[in-house]
């Protein structure tokens, strides 16, 4: 119900809004495997750029031509894996949206026709699955849902290993230890596609090197998906700091082995226990190669400490592990009340504190009882407090982009448009939703998605109305706020600053331009005194306020254009004389 509301007037008004816009589609990958093929995502699209052949240069599709199954089988052969399509999150059409950005129509395998209510289709085709979203989990119950945890990866197709943005020590036995997060291992065929690509956690030993081919079901990578390691990056000898029994940590006997280890547990503001390595004489404390931060390792409240003092260690070893426990706040919260929390923008529960710019990481003690996590990029520096006791996934003297996540925890997609703007929050969003559904098995066209995404982002916040009329903080439609910037500069006035906004569906049809469909969804007295008060006007554009009204729907044949058309009968006499 809440879907069809928000995307009722989304209708196609006209053939091609003429934008060069368009969103980049790859294949969708969730933990290694492919839930959803790039050939899925864009058969029955139109292309915004032209496609060439990257070997032979020749081009494969034209600009605005639609990819279907002839073109779509050329650039598979191509070995093509990304290609810009125009879609309805880029469509610039007044009102409504253009068939172009929309593409095929699934009913009829035709390019969508004038008047077709799409908002309607889309609301239905992301609703409908839903009914069965909630009862799969309701049947199975919760167990099946968790993902069995992984130790190793094995290759599923035989290829060329290939590391992206990897940075590795090699440890005693030889092998190599990663030594970042967000680091993948990606296999290519002999024509360079890739194929599989897998995200690689940091601690996990690489069987395999770059550059080395391997076979269907070769072992790539191993890891405990159980803890979470401390490594060190280089050898020497082990120093420990505020480490005191009783204050910093405790004594703990396993009871499996018998063994006793030390376990860090909640300890005061002012002590930093942590493990630093020194030279061979214990004296000079090292640095991390290649960088001048000092080899000290802050130990986090639940850790196990597994080195001793003077201890001699080796590059990639283990310093300390944090068990997976603590670690793992990630909710599975999966089907509908997932798709719900995507659509209606909640800030999730536990959300992970973001970085806002590309930087160093720096730790810089604490302040309140938080850890100080410092990011330097270029010339601005951002401080971000973290709160004690939760695992900050970063490390000292690594490099974060805009828009990583610091800590354990969820994403806010609030954070996603303030830091990697309107694009990257539709990417994640379509994505997000897609993979619930993919999951439980259910395929669903990205338009579909596309069109509910578009309505959540209609509005812009005035942040400088320059000289408009708008007032600051005010909502404004999109629409509007480019007609009023474009009248302004017309006049050589200073048009107004603003920032998108992301709308949860629900207040997306509160806010709505007409205020009639807006009353029949929810809080009808104040969306009515409100109306009533700033004398708005309904221009009846949507299907939902035509039905109320009594009128005939502004789709299909009902559109203004073929209101006014009228079919000529010629009368025949009935008898020749």
């Amino acid at each position: 119900r809440r879907l069809v509301d928000v995307a009722q007037d989304v209708i196609v008004t006209e053939d091609d809004c003429g934008t060069n816009d368009g969103i980049y589609v790859t294949s969708l990958i969730e933990g290694g495997e492919i839930i959803e093929p790039f050939e899925e995502r864009i058969l029955g699209r139109i292309a915004a750029e032209d496609i060439k052949d990257p070997l032979t240069k020749e081009v494969i599709a034209k600009k605005n031509q639609q990819i279907d199954e002839e073109v779509l089988q050329k650039i598979l052969d191509a070995g093509i894996d990304s290609i810009k399509i125009r879609s309805v999150l880029t469509c610039q059409a007044k009102f409504g949206v253009c068939s172009m950005c929309y593409g095929r129509d699934l009913a009829s395998g035709e390019i969508v026709e004038k008047g077709e209510a799409i908002g309607i289709i889309a609301a239905q085709s992301i609703g409908e699955p839903g009914t069965q979203l909630t009862m799969r989990t309701f049947h199975i119950g919760g167990a099946a849902s968790k993902v069995v945890e992984q130790t190793v990866l094995e290759a599923k197709n035989s290829g060329t290993v290939k590391f992206i943005n990897i940075n590795t020590v090699k440890n005693r036995e030889g092998l190599l230890i990663v030594m970042n997060r967000n680091g993948s291992i990606s296999i290519v065929d002999s024509r360079g596609r890739e194929k599989e690509k897998y995200s690689v956690v940091y601690g996990a030993k690489l069987l395999v090197k770059n550059g080395q081919k391997v076979e269907a079901g070769q072992r790539l990578v191993e890891w405990d998906p159980y803890s979470t390691p401390i490594l060190t990056e280089i050898g020497g000898k082990v120093a420990l700091g505020d480490i005191v029994e009783g204050v910093t940590v405790k004594e703990e006997v396993d009871e499996i082995t018998g063994l006793s280890h030390k376990v860090i547990i909640d300890y005061p503001a002012n002590m930093r226990p942590r493990i630093s390595i020194k030279d061979e004489q214990g004296k000079v404390t090292q640095k991390i190669p290649g960088t001048n931060t000092p080899a000290r390792y802050i130990l986090p409240a639940g850790a196990h400490i597994l080195v001793e003092k003077n201890d001699i260690v080796y590059p990639g070893d283990i310093l300390a592990k944090i068990p997976r426990e603590t670690t793992k706040t990630k909710d599975i919260t999966g089907g509908l009340p997932r798709v719900a929390e995507l659509f209606e923008a909640r800030k999730p529960k536990e959300q992970a504190i973001v970085s806002e710019i590309d930087g160093m990481v720096e730790f810089k003690g604490a302040h309140k009882g938080m850890r100080v996590v410092v990011i330097k990029g270029g010339d601005e520096i951002r401080e971000y407090l973290i709160p004690k006791g939760k695992h900050v996934s970063v490390h000292e003297g690594d490099w974060v982009k805009a828009g990583e996540p610091l800590m354990d925890g969820a994403v806010n997609p609030h954070n996603i448009l303030d830091i990697l703007g309107p694009q990257e929050l539709q990417r994640y969003l379509v994505d997000e939703v897609q993979k619930v559904y993919r999951l439980q098995g259910v395929s669903i066209n990205d338009k579909h998605i596309e069109v509910i995404v578009r309505q959540m982002m209609k509005k812009v916040k005035i942040e400088d109305p320059g000289d408009t009329d708008f007032l600051i903080g005010d909502q404004v439609d999109k629409r509007l706020f480019y007609e009023e910037n474009m009248k302004v500069k017309a006049k050589g006035g200073r048009p107004a600053q603003g920032k998108p906004l992301l709308l949860g569906i629900t207040k997306a049809s509160l806010t709505t331009d007409s205020f009639i469909s807006a009353a029949s969804f929810q809080e009808t007295t104040r969306v009515l005194t409100e109306a009533a008060i700033s004398g708005a006007i309904d221009e009846l554009r949507g299907l939902k306020e035509n039905v109320i009204m009594g009128r005939m729907i502004p789709a299909g044949t009902g559109m203004p254009k073929y209101r006014n058309t009228f079919v000529k009968r010629e009368i025949r006499p009935l008898f020749s004389e």
